[in-house]
C-alpha cells in the first residue's frame, strides 16, 4: 500500500512529498523480492524529483535504491512477525527514509552491540577491517558491512531508536537515514 502526502514546510514555504508504504508480512522469498522492488521504485520516484533531466539522475537513483534496499533487507532479515512500514521524503536536496519494524529482544541487544562498535569508529577504516575479516573467515556474519558502506561510501547519516515493550514482547526498531543529494 502506498500513500503520498504533500505538505508545506512553514519555514521556507517549499513543498515536500512524504510517501508511506507498508510491506505486509509474508514468506522470506517474497519479502526479499519486495526489498529490491521497493528500492527500485523509490529510487526512480525520488531521483526524478531530485534531478529531473540531470545527467546525475542514475547516480541519485542508485544511491537512493542502495540505501532503501540495505535498510529493508535488514528489516526483513531480522524482523519479528509483523509488517514493515516505510516513510520516505525528498526536500531541498535531502532524501530521508524511516523504516519501522519489530525485532526480538535478543536481536535488539545484538544489534545495539553492533551499532556501538560501528558508530564509535571511522566508518571507512572499519569497513576495510571488516572486509578483511570476512575474507579471512567466510562463515562470519553480523559484520555491519552494508551499514558501514552506506556511511563511508554514500555519506549516509543513520540513526536508530529502540522502543521496548514493557510486557517483554518484540522491540519496535525505528531506523532513520538521510542522504544529501545536491
Amino acid at each position: 500500500m502506498i500513500q503520498q502526502f504533500g505538505h508545506t514546510d512553514s519555514s521556507n514555504g517549499a513543498a515536500a512529498d512524504l510517501s508511506k508504504l507498508r510491506l505486509s508480512e509474508g514468506s522470506l522469498d517474497i519479502s526479499w523480492h519486495h526489498c529490491s522492488t521497493t528500492a527500485d521504485f523509490l529510487g526512480d520516484f525520488f531521483a526524478v524529483q531530485a534531478k529531473a533531466g540531470d545527467p546525475e539522475l542514475n547516480e541519485i537513483r542508485h544511491a537512493i535504491g542502495y540505501l532503501v534496499n540495505e535498510l529493508l533487507e535488514n528489516a526483513v532479515k531480522f524482523r519479528a512477525p509483523g509488517d514493515i512500514e516505510i516513510e520516505a521524503s525528498f526536500e531541498d536536496g535531502n532524501f530521508e527514509l524511516r523504516v519501522f519494524n519489530l525485532i526480538a529482544e535478543e536481536t535488539a541487544q545484538r544489534f545495539q552491540r553492533l551499532l556501538s562498535e560501528i558508530t564509535a569508529r571511522d566508518a571507512g577504516e572499519l569497513l576495510i577491517e571488516r572486509i578483511e575479516q570476512n575474507a579471512a573467515d567466510p562463515s562470519s556474519s553480523g559484520s555491519g558491512l552494508g551499514l558501514l558502506t552506506l556511511m563511508s561510501d554514500y555519506g549516509a547519516r543513520l540513526g536508530w531508536k529502540f522502543i521496548h515493550d514493557e510486557r517483554a514482547g518484540p522491540v519496535e526498531l525505528q531506523t532513520y537515514a538521510a542522504l544529501s543529494l545536491s
